[in-house]
């Protein structure tokens, strides 16, 4: 019997056939079943993984993303069943994080900090959201075993997917695609991003919602960015000093009187002294008083570790980069982590205005890069010779005309069903717990859509799941999230 030779099979074999490097099949997948206890009960799921294309203007593949699917078993009505569509960061950095440590059925094996332990591999995650919603992985192009696709004649376009509303664009396409596959049209729909990848999920709550008519229930930014609201100048470096505090408090380099009380004590001081005084200083730059700024510095030091002399020296402006290296200079001589300022570091030498690397990721990729391979392979039974991209090469990127906080603010006054949950982790150096508060108050200036808006932060870093406590607690946060924002039935959407 002669094998009919479609279009799409016709590309996948002159791809193969021009392509020296290793590669996967521009459509395919892999489906097995397990099981996995969430909140003491029992239930199998079905995992789908493989790839699916992006399609060309020419409705020809130009690219072919990695996804993961999982789908609770034994559910009778999908349509009232939430779908999560998770994102992670970057850009460039595959879904691994969230999915393997998150809210995905299998956690790594780490200790109860976070740190790795051998021998490297996963586990059941009793605090997964697979209870009550599907949950889907994607990998953008690049990252994970996503690639473009390039033939003899056709090179692949890097600016149509290397970019902050490129990537938008080509990824809404991807999931309209995604969820007419799968039959999810009807289902309540949820996108999860994390780090860069809050960038990614506010703009494409915009871009599904115009572009692709797809309606959300929820967006959960996790450890967000800036999402294109300007924060330059005096409002940039008071916002620093929560986060400075934060940190020195964990490290036990604040005075007595401040180490003694609980963290969650001492940071509303912090962030009123911040927004109420030290940001009008500020604003005063070399003008102001040096009588006040004495007194600046001096009140920075108290809540910052860091002493009244090298804040002065910065004149009041002390870069992260040289926090991370000089908190702990005199004390112990460690360096502190950039994404998660518990972890520790060591330098060539003491001196310097910066550390010589990011503790915290040298850590995680110790234990996420050998238990992601593993797993794909031997659990998930999705088996290639093609390299898993934990990082990918996506730059340049550009990320001129970058407007998703306002996009994100336009969908949710277009859909009154929109609801927004930020997580952040107060020792996280890199997206500051403050700076996403910021971000949530600078999003909607009318403050009508507050009652929709939510925020959340926990004693951990930039992947606060890492900490076990902090995994059950804000999988809680999501749950309770998702359950308390699907519309009950006959529910109607509108403002009244």
């Amino acid at each position: 019997m002669k094998q009919k030779i479609t279009p799409l099979l016709l590309l996948l074999i002159t791809t193969l056939a021009y392509a020296q490097n290793r590669t996967l099949p521009t459509d395919t997948t892999i489906t097995t079943t397990h099981e996995v206890t969430v909140n003491n009960n029992r239930f199998s799921y079905t995992a789908t993984t493989g790839t699916q294309p992006v399609w060309g203007e020419d409705d020809t593949p130009v690219a072919s993303l990695f996804y993961t699917y999982y789908e609770r078993n034994g559910i009778k009505d999908r349509a009232n069943r939430p779908l999560v569509i998770s994102f992670n960061g970057g850009p460039g950095s595959a879904s691994v994080w969230m999915h393997l440590a998150y809210t995905g059925p299998r956690v790594l094996n780490i200790d109860d900090e976070g740190y790795p332990v051998q021998p490297y591999g996963f586990k059941e995650n009793p605090h997964s959201i697979l209870d009550v919603a599907d949950i889907v992985y994607v990998n953008p192009v690049n990252t994970g075993y996503s690639r473009l696709i390039e033939t003899e004649d056709r090179k692949a376009k890097k600016e149509d997917f290397f970019g902050v509303n490129a990537d938008i664009k080509y990824l809404a396409d991807w999931i309209n695609t995604f969820v007419s596959r799968i039959g999810r049209w009807r289902s309540p729909k949820y996108l999860i991003g994390e780090s860069y990848g809050t960038t990614r999920v506010s703009g494409l709550a915009l871009e599904l919602q115009n572009r692709q008519w797809m309606y959300l229930n929820g967006v959960i930014l996790v450890s967000p960015t800036e999402l294109g609201i300007e924060r330059d100048g005096p409002v940039e470096i008071a916002n620093r000093l929560p986060y400075f505090a934060a940190a020195a408090w964990y490290h036990k380099m604040l005075p007595a009187d401040l180490q003694q009380k609980d963290l969650e004590e001492v940071l509303p001081e912090v962030e009123n002294y911040a927004v109420n005084e030290l940001l009008p200083a500020l604003v005063k730059g070399g003008f102001l008083d040096e009588a006040r700024k004495k007194s600046i510095a001096s009140r920075m030091a108290r809540y910052s570790g860091l002493s009244e002399k090298v804040i002065l020296q910065h004149n009041l402006e002390v870069p992260f980069r040289y926090f991370w290296k000089e908190l702990l200079r005199d004390k112990e001589g460690y360096t502190i982590g950039r994404l998660d300022s518990r972890y520790l570091g060591i330098d060539r030498k003491d001196a310097g205005d910066s550390p010589d690397y990011n503790a915290e990721l040298t850590s995680w990729l110790h234990s996420f890069t050998p238990a992601i391979n593993h797993y794909l392979r031997e659990e998930l039974k999705f088996e290639t010779d093609v390299k898993y991209n934990m990082f990918g090469p996506v730059h340049p990127w550009d990320r001129s005309d970058n407007h998703t906080g306002d996009n994100l603010r336009q969908a949710m006054a277009q859909n009154p069903s929109l609801h927004v949950m930020i997580q952040s982790g107060y020792f996280d150096g890199a997206t500051t717990y403050f700076n996403a508060k910021y971000t949530m108050w600078q999003m909607d200036p009318s403050g009508k859509l507050r009652d929709r808006l939510r925020f959340e932060a926990y004693r951990s870093g930039h992947m606060m799941y890492l900490r076990r406590e902090d995994l059950k607690t804000a999988n809680d946060h999501i749950r309770e999230f998702i359950l308390s924002s699907v519309p009950g039935k006959d529910q109607s959407v509108k403002y009244e």
